[in-house]
Formats: structure tokens, C-alpha cells, sequence
């Protein structure tokens, strides 16, 4: 299996050229990232406290990863004002978090803990409501494909798209009116199972937005506001450690070389020669138990192929990943969406006293869901790695 350094060469046909590396100080360099992100997550606080007065919601975006990966990073002006100041929350947490994580050694290691727990609680907390939005969508997206022919549900995937029932991007206004439009057309089954998804994932949802609401009122997150608020102009480094005062290069690259390694590991670790087929029947021979567990590592590997990307962010004077990188960002993304999507389907088939057709359509609702996320594996590993022999990869992970 070959697997490649996250930041490798570029080449300058695809992605242009290559950033020149920062210079100054490793206290410099990483200080001035680290404001620089606080910055951001106080901005978008600001907007968002400018905007919760009308929009009264946390959220309402799209479910997607909020740092500009996601299927709501092109959604453009026709988003509403607090979704987008939340995103930029979620966004700016996120790299903030990663980036603690990542030069924690150069840091206070009890303020950069504390930190960052907090700030993946926030971003985990704004997240769900977007998420279960989305996935609703999906899936109902989806159950109105496969009821036949005369859906009006179009395939938005490109030829290694590796999603194709993904939809257009999610409003929260929207969700109610498209449930209507595909239950309209749907088989008696499918149609029960789409209401029933409906329920589970709405009340879901109902309870996310209230979590997210109370997150936002409580004093926890105005202590994180107010740590956030300092680090913007002071980064607490740690007061015995020498290094900062070198060259950013020197201090900084082996800590992000580290966590290339940790991806490196991750990747190597995934059989990614048996999802070689775009839509593999093999893939799907498993119990529920060895796709969450299966899932689960694919997914660490989405986390760590976004702690290389902040962590490259600091060592370059263009914060953009590279084309490999953000296929493979936007392919693991797509694979955690089908695998909730897959994972909501199973949960509301296991509904006591369903009818036996209802749970045949969630039962194939999960199968094509399970097909998407062994497409989004395919379409990770062309984009990883193209020339990826086909030898026999580990039976499980």
C-alpha cells in the first residue's frame, strides 16, 4: 500500500504555486495564527449576536463540516445571517482545537486541554441541528430516488461524486415542504418510512436547536467566549520552553510532521484496496456491529486529515489545502453522511410494531446508504492514492 505525506510536492499544473513557508519566530508564527483564528470566532460571534434577534435560531444551515469542506460551503448569500455566524463559530473552533492539539507541546498543556475540550464541545453543540437537517434530507432524498422513475429527485453526483444522494444544500425553511413533495409519490411503505424518518429526525433536531440554544445562554460558553477573547491577543506559551524564540520552520514542521505521520498510520491501517470498486457488493457483507466499528476508523481518518490541514495552515502564507488533500476531505465527508444517513435507517427499522413494509423500505434505504459510503471510500482512495496496487488489504479493522 503506498500512502503518501499529506503535504508532499505540488505540482504547479494543478494547484499553482506553491506557498512560500512563513518566516519569524515560532512564537510569531503560531501567536499570530492563533489571534488571527480568535479573531475570527469573535467576529462571528459578534454576527451572530447581531442576527439572533430575527433569525431566533442557532442554526438553520446546511449540516456541513463548517470549515469550508462541507456541502454548505458554496451556499453562498442566500443562507441566512446566523447560520452563516455559526459556521464561522464552528469553523474557527475547529482550528483553533486542531491547532492547540497539534503544538501543544510549545503551549501552557492545562490551558491548551482546557481549551480545546471546551471548544470541541461548542463545535460538536452548534453542529448537531445542522446535522440532522441535513440527514433528513438525505434521506428522504433518497427513499423518493428509489421509489421509481418518476421521482423528481435529480442525481446530483458527477462521474466520482461517489454521493448520489446527497441533494442541493439544506435549508431549515425548506425540510417540512420536501418531506410533503416526496411522501406525495412514494409507495404506501417508503411513504411510511419517510414519515417515520420524519418524526425521529425532527425530534432530534427540535432537541439540538434547544441544546444549542441553552449552549449559547450559558455560562459555559461565555467562559470560552472570554478565553477565546484573551487568546486574540496573547497566546499563553509555555514559560520553560525555549524553542519559541527559533525559527518557525525549525520549532514548527516536526510538530506538523508528526501529525502527517498519525494520518499516515491511519490510512495505511484502512483497506483501501478492497474498496476498489466504486459501489461494492463486498463491502456490504458485514453486521451493523463491524459498520460502526469500520465507520469509526474511517472517520478518525477524516479527523486527522483535517488536523494536517490546520496544522499546514500555520506553516504556510496560504491557508488552502492542496487538491489531493481537499478531494480527500470532501470524499471522507461524504462518507460520514451516508454512514449516519445508513445508521438513522437502521435505528427507525429497529421501531417496535412497524409494518412489515415499512421496514423492507428503510431496510433498502440503509443498503443504498451502506453503497454511498463504499463509494465515498473508492472516490478517498483515487484521490489518496491513484496508483494503489490491488493487493489484499486487512479482512477488518
Amino acid at each position: 500500500m503506498v500512502v503518501e505525506p499529506v503535504a508532499g510536492t505540488r505540482e504547479a499544473a494543478e494547484d499553482g504555486p506553491v506557498p512560500a513557508a512563513v518566516t519569524g519566530s515560532a512564537a510569531d508564527v503560531l501567536g499570530g495564527y492563533l489571534h488571527g483564528r480568535a479573531a475570527e470566532f469573535l467576529r462571528a460571534l459578534r454576527a451572530h449576536a447581531r442576527g439572533a434577534g430575527g433569525a431566533g435560531a442557532p442554526g438553520g444551515g446546511t449540516g456541513g463540516s463548517g470549515d469550508g469542506t462541507g456541502p454548505d460551503a458554496a451556499a453562498g448569500p442566500e443562507r441566512d445571517g446566523t447560520a452563516q455566524a455559526v459556521d464561522g463559530l464552528r469553523a474557527a473552533a475547529r482550528r483553533l482545537g486542531g491547532t492547540l492539539l497539534t503544538y501543544r507541546p510549545l503551549l501552557d498543556a492545562a490551558w491548551a486541554d482546557g481549551l480545546r475540550t471546551e471548544l470541541s464541545w461548542l463545535a460538536g453543540t452548534l453542529g448537531r441541528e445542522h446535522a440532522y437537517a441535513a440527514r433528513l434530507e438525505r434521506l428522504l432524498g433518497a427513499l423518493h430516488r428509489l421509489a421509481g422513475p418518476s421521482s423528481s429527485v435529480q442525481d446530483p453526483g458527477g462521474p466520482d461524486a461517489g454521493d448520489r444522494s446527497a441533494g442541493p444544500p439544506v435549508r431549515a425553511g425548506d425540510r417540512a415542504g420536501a418531506a410533503a413533495r416526496a411522501n406525495s409519490a412514494l409507495p404506501v411503505g417508503a411513504a411510511r418510512a419517510g414519515a417515520l424518518l420524519d418524526r425521529q429526525l425532527t425530534l432530534a433536531r427540535t432537541r439540538a436547536h434547544s441544546a444549542a440554544l441553552q449552549a449559547l445562554g450559558s455560562a459555559r460558553f461565555h467562559a470560552v467566549a472570554d478565553a477565546v477573547a484573551l487568546l486574540a491577543s496573547e497566546a499563553p506559551f509555555r514559560a520553560d520552553e525555549e524553542r519559541i524564540g527559533l525559527p518557525a520552520q525549525a520549532v514548527l514542521e516536526p510538530l506538523a510532521e508528526q501529525a502527517r505521520r498519525r494520518l499516515a498510520d491511519a490510512v495505511a491501517a484502512l483497506p483501501l484496496s478492497r474498496a476498489g470498486a466504486p459501489y461494492n457488493a463486498e463491502g456490504l457483507a458485514r453486521s451493523l456491529t463491524t459498520e460502526a466499528r469500520q465507520d469509526a476508523a474511517w472517520d478518525q481518518v477524516r479527523v486527522l486529515l483535517r488536523l494536517c490541514r490546520y496544522a499546514q495552515e500555520v506553516l504556510e502564507t496560504r491557508g488552502e489545502p492542496d487538491a489531493r488533500t481537499r478531494s480527500a476531505g470532501q470524499a471522507l465527508e461524504r462518507h460520514r453522511q451516508a454512514s449516519a444517513a445508513a445508521a438513522a435507517a437502521a435505528s427507525a427499522a429497529a421501531t417496535p410494531r412497524i409494518a412489515p413494509a415499512t421496514a423492507y423500505a428503510l431496510g433498502v434505504l440503509h443498503a443504498d446508504q451502506r453503497h454511498e459510503v463504499e463509494a465515498a471510500r473508492f472516490a478517498f482512495g483515487h484521490h489518496w492514492a491513484p496508483g494503489l496496487p490491488t493487493s489484499p488489504g486487512p479482512d477488518a479493522l
